[in-house]
């Protein structure tokens, strides 16, 4: 097949597929919200834009304050040496947003001749240091590194305006990794271009500014990443760790390439060294020192290079070769990279799928690989993408991603394993994969076995137009398991049913993922109901309806002063209009941190009358030591016992009697309770997922 029938397969599959679901919308959603969800599908969204820079006004000047604290977590240590208008508009823009960690600000004089002693003395709050005599750039950060009092060390060029909550995002990359021995800021131009977001060495030495005069908002710079080195215009390290190295190198004084050999000494210590591109810095690169290496300070570059590569030889030779262009395929030649392709990327706050393939995400880090997450739609996520960024995740968005066809032929020959989610996307890129991406594992996640959930929902309504769609969904779910490597299911249900429907398929069990968080509140100190489910899912919503207008009656009249809390984003007009009908129901929508509810509310309800695959809402609650009563389908596959882990009834009337006797059996519900835990430690955790995403992804 040539590249332009692959790609006119894929948007042919995509718009067939696209009608296809949205008839199917029609019957289970009407036709507002399916005219919406079109909508949203076929709207080619720009990135979001960023905040302004930052610029501090050029007054006069006039005594201000910068933040001071007498037992700072950060000691920002800026050299200066003349340029004291640079240094006003960096202690200005410190200033004007300070940081939430405490810091201090310490200024090493290195011998100014301009206004320098005169007006940093008025600045309150700062450390004005003077040394004897100039001695370089060297001299005066190990000078700050001597007097600092902070856990990190932080070195900030006086030509620089760091943006709000740079410093921040460098000291938050120390608690998210625990490896971290030097973090670096991206560096922009004053034209808010990008300057360098990390830095790469050639094996000869030489140096590449990764990114120079590109977009930041560029996928390929826009996420936290290994770098060769970073720049010492702005940089954290702990303090203790810059001391036990000696600070920077004296044999590189008076400057260049003492950061480079920091990076280098830091990453033999055994620990990373990392850019943070959450934390943005300006640079006016150059006002120090010019930008000529024939003359002036600037030709010690060239010299030092020298010095640097005889230092470091042996580690030299694992660097890229010189003339090569650094690309994400070059730069984590030494990972095992896994591509994800889904339609958008992953709000663990919002469902129980995302929770799933965000914790997954965080496995196949942890276990050394590169992700690289490709949304079909192009969308930029938002904050969601930003916590992919954060955790290390090459997200690629509009514009830079430009059809994903056209991607994948650029990008497709890097990848060790592509997974793809859902079988509407999976069948769409398929051919594409199986072109530009030969040589990779092609792993099917279903999420749950969409035509399973289809054919339940079509029998509990009644419906043969249901049920004739969910057999057409049933033929492409088979289909695209046939063609791909793995089929990743969610339940041993799920696997059961398979093996009668495609005992040919190759299938691993891989589950929700949650993290354990424990017992909680005490029986005595929790009360109400809870349900947490989004209202786009056609089985939360068939759940709610029959709930509250069929259940909690009945629970009510028994239990005069309990309320239901119904969590879940997207709630239909008709549903506020029932609970508006019902005494004690409270309709919160979505709310960003469930946790409250999970561990205040004493039981946690699911009836689901259809559905496929595992329930998140189920385990969510259990992991925060939270019983649960349920329908069967809500717990099918999930290895739990009625009346020892969780109360299960189908009818209404069955269903209101296990509530209210769990609300009040003390004894029956701490036993629910410590049962419900141990289940998803034993089969919900990411320690029981380890080996299957290990086999599956890292092998």
């Amino acid at each position: 097949m040539s590249m332009s029938l692959a790609d006119a397969r894929y948007h042919l599959d995509r718009v067939t597929g696209l009608i296809r679901r949205s008839l199917s919308s029609l019957h289970t959603r009407g036709w507002r919200a399916t005219l919406h969800r079109i909508g949203v599908h076929l709207r080619r969204q720009p990135p979001p834009r960023r905040e302004p820079l930052f610029v501090p006004a050029a007054t006069p000047f006039a005594p201000f304050a910068v933040p001071a604290s007498e037992r700072p977590q950060a000691s920002i240590v800026i050299p200066v040496y003349n340029q004291c208008r640079h240094t006003l508009a960096c202690l200005r823009a410190l200033a004007a947003y300070p940081p939430a960690a405490a810091c201090e600000v310490l200024v090493i004089d290195d011998g100014s001749s301009d206004e320098t002693a005169q007006w940093l003395p008025q600045v309150e709050g700062l450390r004005y240091h003077v040394r004897e005599q100039n001695g370089g750039f060297i001299a005066a950060c190990n000078d700050g590194l001597r007097l600092a009092r902070g856990d990190y060390v932080v070195l900030l060029n006086n030509d620089t305006v760091p943006q709000p909550g740079w410093l921040d995002a460098l000291l938050d990359t120390f608690a998210s990794v625990p490896d971290a021995g030097l973090v670096g800021a991206q560096l922009l131009y004053p034209d808010g271009r990008l300057q360098e977001s990390g830095g790469v060495v050639f094996a000869d030495g030489s140096c590449w500014s990764y990114g120079r005069f590109e977009s930041a908002e560029d996928p390929r710079y826009a996420s936290l990443r290994d770098a060769d080195y970073c720049s010492g215009a702005a940089l954290a390290i702990p303090r203790a760790l810059f001391a036990g190295l000696g600070g920077f190198d004296t044999r590189y004084a008076p400057a260049y390439y003492e950061d480079t050999d920091l990076a280098f000494q830091v990453r033999a210590s055994g620990r990373r060294v990392l850019v943070q591109p959450a934390s943005r810095v300006v640079h006016d690169e150059g006002t120090s020192n010019g930008t000529d290496t024939n003359s002036g300070v600037k030709a010690w570059q060239v010299r030092n290079r020298q010095v640097f590569a005889d230092k470091w030889r042996d580690a030299l030779a694992r660097q890229l070769p010189v003339g090569s262009v650094p690309t994400p395929a070059r730069l984590h030649r030494g990972q095992r990279q896994v591509l994800i392709v889904d339609e958008v990327v992953p709000q663990p706050d919002r469902d129980s799928a995302s929770l799933r393939q965000f914790n997954l995400i965080r496995m196949l880090l942890a276990g050394g690989a590169h992700v690289v997450f490709l949304p079909t739609r192009g969308l930029h996520g938002g904050a969601a993408s930003e916590a992919l960024q954060a955790l290390g995740v090459e997200v690629w968005h509009a514009p830079f991603l430009g059809g994903v066809g056209r991607w994948l032929r650029t990008h497709g020959h890097r990848f060790h394993v592509a997974m793809l989610v859902r079988h509407h996307v999976a069948r769409e890129c398929l051919p594409l994969l199986r072109r530009h991406a030969q040589q990779a594992r092609i792993v099917f996640d279903t999420v749950d076995l969409h035509y399973l959930r289809e054919r339940r929902g079509a029998e509990l309504a009644g419906d043969p137009r249901l049920l004739r769609a969910a057999e057409r969904t049933r033929a492409s779910e088979l289909a695209v398991m046939a063609a791909t490597d793995v089929t990743l299911l969610v339940s041993a249900a799920e696997k059961k049913q398979l093996a009668v429907d495609a005992p040919r398929v190759e299938v691993e069990l891989l589950s929700n993922l949650h993290e354990v968080a424990g017992h909680g509140r005490d029986w005595a100190q929790r009360h109400d109901l809870v349900f947490v489910g989004g209202f786009r899912h056609p089985p939360n919503l068939d759940a709610m309806q029959w709930f509250i207008g069929e259940v909690f009656p009945l629970v009510r009249a028994r239990l005069p002063d309990i309320r239901f809390h119904c969590i879940g984003a997207d709630v239909p007009d008709g549903l506020q209009a029932l609970a508006a009908t019902r005494p004690g129901v409270q309709v919160h929508g979505y709310v960003p941190d469930v946790v409250p509810w999970m561990e205040g509310c004493r039981i946690a309800v699911a009836p689901l009358r259809f559905g496929a695959g595992v329930k998140g809402k189920v385990n969510l609650s259990m992991a925060h030591g939270q019983p649960v009563v349920a329908t069967a389908c809500a717990v099918e596959g999930m290895y739990l016992r009625d009346g020892q882990d969780v109360l299960v009834a189908d009818d209404a009337e069955a269903f209101a009697d296990a509530v209210v006797r769990l609300h009040d059996d003390e004894a029956l519900w701490r036993q629910l309770s410590g049962n419900g835990l141990h289940n998803i430690a034993r089969h919900f955790s990411m320690d029981a997922a380890r080996d299957t995403v290990a086999r599956v992804f890292l092998s």
